[in-house]
């Protein structure tokens, strides 16, 4: 009896094996885990944002503005284009939902044609007001924001015209409720 009662107290104070082989999986499952995610950050942070893209874009434009010998940027002629005025959510933050109207006025380039314009409106109208939804009061708010819209907005429209393209876009009305 003595030996059975010996043999009770090591089976009880023994480590099983099997419990730690299921903590030497665990610790090298969560090694993988966080293999994968770091793979992850690392492919997402290499790639371009729409901000690095506008950048870039206006940084292209700079290059190629004609320049007078005065070293004052000459400012290129266009045809204006009125839009009609925009009524669209902003994207929602924490606080209540807000709206933007905005009245703006398309600066085409001289070898643009009015008759593309008039076709592409209803696709120029869908591709600010998809640009405005996806805004947040604050960035709008800032005058470093204002501008960027406008970059993106020309940069949205200048990708699908055919004949000229946008110069520049002026606000006539920018009101956020």
């Amino acid at each position: 009896m003595a030996d059975g009662s010996a043999d009770n107290t090591n089976q009880g104070s023994g480590k099983s094996p099997l419990l730690t082989v299921a903590l030497l999986l665990n610790i090298i499952l969560m090694g993988v885990i966080a293999y994968f995610q770091y793979q992850t950050h690392v492919k997402l942070s290499q790639q371009s944002s729409v901000e690095d893209l506008v950048k870039a874009q206006m940084a292209e434009a700079n290059k190629e503005a004609d320049v007078v010998t005065t070293g004052e940027a000459q400012e290129e002629e266009g045809k204006l284009f009125p839009l009609d005025s925009f009524t669209a959510n902003l994207s929602q933050g924490d606080g209540p939902q807000r709206y933007i109207r905005l009245n703006a006025v398309l600066k085409l380039s001289l070898n643009a044609k009015e008759e593309e314009y008039k076709a592409r409106k209803p696709q120029i109208r869908d591709t600010i007001i998809s640009i405005l939804n996806s805004k947040r009061p604050n960035d709008l708010l800032k005058v470093q924001g204002k501008e960027y819209l406008k970059e993106e907005i020309k940069s949205a429209i200048n990708s699908y015209l055919v004949d000229g393209k946008v110069l520049d876009v002026y606000y006539v009305g920018f009101q956020i409720n």
